[in-house]
């Protein structure tokens, strides 16, 4: 197994793995998410990604095969909270028959040093309420809960 810097050539398996995070992940806990996303929009998303210096897409790979990915991104200054520089871990998903194998693990590690080499001082990520293995395997890692959105349907 082997996690490296995404290039122009993984694209494809970087937009199906993505593609695997919405079907599995906000699919089935999100009825108001696009699953289609990733089938319309998501080469052009990934593929500027990949190109930008302060987006890091990884890929963790089995032999041939991507098992899984990690895009995460610098964020901007917030005038709230001027001593904190900041890094989003947008998406992250490793396939079903990998998981439990360190790979998300290595994933997470690699993104954190990287955004520590450029100043970070805080990681944030967003997961369902609902998602418990994801906010298992967060808190594993060192991260601690810092809000909670709450959401009232409407009609």
């Amino acid at each position: 197994m082997t996690v490296r810097t995404a290039g122009p050539a993984d694209l494809n398996a970087f937009v199906a793995s993505a593609a695997a995070l919405f079907a599995e992940d906000g699919g089935t806990r999100d009825p108001h998410m696009d699953q289609s996303w990733p089938a319309r929009h998501g080469h052009e998303y990934y593929g500027a990604a990949i190109a930008d210096p302060d987006v890091l897409c990884l890929v963790a790979v089995d032999g041939d095969e991507v098992v899984g990915h990690l895009l995460g991104r610098l964020k901007g200054p917030n005038p709230v909270r001027p001593s904190v520089v900041g890094a989003e871990l947008e998406s992250v998903r490793v396939a079903d028959d990998h998981r439990g194998s360190g790979v998300g693990g290595e994933l997470n590690a690699a993104f954190v040093a990287w955004a520590g080499e450029r100043g970070v001082t805080e990681v944030t990520v967003h997961a369902f309420a609902s998602n418990t293995a994801a906010i298992r395997f967060y808190e594993s890692h060192g991260y601690v809960p810092g809000s909670l959105q709450l959401r009232l349907p409407v009609g």
